[in-house]
């Protein structure tokens, strides 16, 4: 997905480096991302109101941000749609029904970012489809993400709103930290450092690979739990924004291009669990 996000950048704008296309294309300038937000429940079980999804939306923005501590993606989000379908087959089993649901309740274009709530279960807290994926088959876009992971929920200590958060970064074009491992290309950001496995619980610091740099623990796009989640880098964002260019944005041409197998939608797992 790496090599494709170059060659649409290439043949769309003329340049790959994502530095270069953020000053002349003045992609640096904020995007703003259109939510429709679908609350599936059995009952009154996962039945989220409104103002819980706001909260969850008031989260992002900060994430985004750079409110938490990292730096500012130019990202942000505001909330065009909320709606609640009480469906408990959906409910219990988002991942068997995942066709389904989103083929029913999902709106808007490539721009619009649909997220479902759901029991999506303990081990996995999320997935998300990636930004390349969209032309094959948008009615599939989207993210979601466990009822219990918004802010306030029940499931600490992922209980911060930060599944959304991660989910969302994968939809947006992110890899995870420890993508690749010690092996070039990693995730393909250069200002996060490789990371040889996914960090567990709550590391104040630590060093996997020979290679500069402590692993970025406190990254959302890692594992870690919520309360020592804190930043996106600037690198992120300059990739957030190159990708929201090639595939998202109004002049993204959407040429047919052949990723080869597809692995399973990013999803952030815990306990263990990959």
């Amino acid at each position: 997905m790496l090599a494709d996000l170059r060659r649409t950048l290439l043949g769309q704008f003329g340049t790959s480096d994502e530095r270069r296309l953020d000053s002349t294309l003045r992609r640096a300038r904020r995007v703003v991302v259109p939510v429709r937000f679908h609350v599936v429940h059995s009952g009154r079980k996962g039945r989220l109101s409104k103002r819980d999804v706001r909260r969850q939306i008031s989260t992002l923005n900060a994430a985004y941000g750079g409110k938490k501590g990292g730096a500012d993606t130019r990202v942000r989000f505001r909330l065009t749609g909320y709606d609640r379908t009480d469906k408990s087959a959906w409910f219990l089993n988002p991942r068997k029904y995942e066709s389904p649901m989103k083929r029913r309740l999902r709106k808007g274009g490539r721009r619009t970012l649909n997220i479902y709530t759901a029991a999506v279960g303990t081990d996995v807290l999320g997935f998300s489809t990636f930004p390349q994926w969209y032309r094959e088959n948008p009615r599939m876009d989207g993210v979601v993400v466990d009822y219990r992971s918004l802010p306030g929920g029940s499931f600490g200590p992922y209980d911060h709103g930060y599944t959304a958060v991660h989910e969302i970064g994968h939809w947006l074009g992110l890899f995870h930290t420890f993508e690749g491992g010690c092996f070039s290309p990693g995730d393909g950001v250069a200002d996060t450092p490789y990371e040889a496995r996914p960090a567990q619980g709550c590391p104040h610091s630590r060093d996997t690979c020979p290679r500069r740099g402590s692993d970025p623990v406190h990254n959302f796009m890692d594992y870690a739990h919520d309360a020592c989640m804190r930043e996106f880098t600037a690198g992120q964002g300059r990739r957030i924004r190159a990708a929201w260019a090639a595939y998202r944005s109004r002049r993204s041409g959407h040429r047919s291009v052949d990723l080869g197998t597809r692995e399973a939608p990013g999803a952030r797992t815990v306990g263990g669990a990959r």
